[in-house]
């Protein structure tokens, strides 16, 4: 007989399982919110943001661009500050243990469409190094600029800047701990489904037709063990007992007495 998926049979099942589903959601929840406050170190931002404007040098004249130049030449900025010829200049002058791969893991570089300004963001477990860095990077790229493509159109806008009390950008407890409730769930769905399948224990009639690929034609009630045989004779032999007691009081009340006084 050919098995088909039961929904209702699938959801009392899971009933069944609950508290499995219910400890793996709380205990990964757990153990992710664990990790975020105490073993996954906190990341710090900062962010730098530079102008492209200004003119371009050409010879002892300046011709200024107009909006589309700058905003052409923004998408070539972004490669070159994230170059080597940048990165290694700012990995020297902050005497830095980050190799030009890391440190470009750590930047990055974006801008808002149609606009010349350009930020640049860096990730670092120090607040201070993550200011420096990106202060550096901006600084860097404004004095090379000049030689790589003979252009004088990039000024620093906004300097990071280290707040009193910086709060990390990573990680996100209450993300981390959300995600952890979400895979706990899947996790413990996936247990009871497989503890489920596993169960070859004959529970229903339906079991039985879906084995044999027979009809159920009747049901024989479970006999009593020996154990509750003889608990249940001792118990009608004690209530006989008690219903013959009764009934020689009733009799003895319920005769005549024979004589009487005088």
């Amino acid at each position: 007989m050919e098995s088909t998926f039961n929904i209702k049979e699938f959801f009392k099942n899971m009933k069944k399982r609950l508290p499995i589903i219910l400890i793996m959601t709380f205990l990964i929840t757990a153990l992710f919110g664990i990790a975020s406050y105490t073993l996954l170190k906190p990341i710090y931002q900062a962010s730098t943001q530079l102008l492209v404007n200004q003119t371009v040098k050409s010879g002892e004249e300046g011709t200024a661009l107009s909006i589309d130049d700058n905003l052409q030449l923004i998408s070539t900025y972004n490669v070159i500050i994230k170059s080597p010829v940048i990165l290694n200049a700012v990995i020297e002058e902050l005497k830095l243990a980050d190799t030009v791969a890391t440190l470009d893991e750590k930047i990055t570089v974006s801008s808002t469409e149609n606009s010349q300004v350009v930020q640049i963001a860096v990730e670092d477990e120090s607040m201070s190094q993550a200011v420096a860095i990106s202060n550096t990077v901006a600084s860097v790229f404004q004095a090379e600029i000049k030689s790589l493509m003979n252009v004088d159109n990039v000024k620093v806008l906004a300097p990071a800047v280290e707040s009193a009390n910086p709060s990390p950008v990573k990680p996100d407890p209450f993300l981390n701990m959300a995600i952890g409730a979400i895979l706990g769930f899947m996790l413990g769905t996936g247990i009871a489904i497989l503890l489920d399948q596993m169960n070859t224990t004959v529970r229903t009639e339906e079991d039985i037709e879906e084995i044999i690929g027979l009809q159920v034609l009747g049901i024989v009630s479970s006999a009593k063990t020996e154990k509750e045989f003889k608990k249940s004779g001792v118990i009608y032999d004690q209530k006989e007992m008690v219903e013959n007691v009764e009934n020689e009081k009733l009799k003895t009340i319920s005769n005549p007495k024979i004589g009487g006084s005088y």
